[in-house]
């Protein structure tokens, strides 16, 4: 089992005494969380950096859980960029609860859960947000790398992927062959591909 230091799990539930036993558990684990009396307090201080995953209650006086879960992906554009969402929920709201799962939400545990059923649950989650954010940023770095490319060597790179030699590319845009060379060697240093293969693998990884 691995805790993950730079992300804390975050707590949205209206019972204070709950909120505080899940704070306990999680750091009889080694796990930093952060607490919150309401969906409303959360949503205005949304975004939370150190955020892992949330961990919201489907019933709270004010805005609900699966309310809150609908006004954050709305915030944010899409469910998939959030860290990852786990209600709890009481026997009556399990419906409520799988409904939830559709619109985005990671999983759900009906009260009264197990303490090790909630932290690997937990654990699981803010994986799948690291493993989310590490992608990423290697899509950011990898776009940044292909930022730099000239608007010629831009050009030469797609006829690259689109598997012409430099003979034909020379005669498409009406330059020497040395110059595709040239403009060839530039796309690969500059993207960090090794070779054309490469290049198309790095350029498939952005789309």
């Amino acid at each position: 089992m691995t805790t993950l230091p730079p992300f804390a799990v975050h707590i949205v539930d209206d019972e204070e005494a709950l909120r505080d036993s899940l704070c306990f558990l999680f750091a009889s684990r080694g796990i930093g969380t952060r607490l919150w009396g309401a969906a409303e307090d959360f949503l205005a201080s949304w975004p939370q950096p150190d955020c892992g995953c949330i961990i919201l209650d489907v019933r709270m006086e004010g805005m609900s859980g699966p309310q809150l879960l609908d006004a954050l992906v709305e915030v944010e554009g899409s469910s998939a960029v959030l860290p990852p969402v786990i209600f709890l929920t009481g026997h009556a709201d399990v419906p409520l609860a799988v409904r939830s799962l559709k619109g985005g939400a990671f999983d759900f545990l009906e009260k009264p859960f197990n303490d090790n059923q909630i932290v690997e649950l937990a654990l699981r989650a803010m994986e799948l947000h690291q493993n989310r954010a590490s992608e990423s940023n290697t899509r950011a770095e990898l776009a940044a790398r292909f930022d730099t490319l000239s608007d010629r060597e831009t050009e030469v790179m797609h006829l690259i992927l689109d598997g012409q030699m430099n003979k034909q590319i020379a005669d498409r845009l009406s330059i020497a062959i040395r110059t595709v060379e040239v403009h060839r060697a530039r796309v690969l240093q500059k993207t960090g591909a090794r070779n054309s293969v490469e290049l198309a693998q790095l350029w498939g990884r952005l789309k």
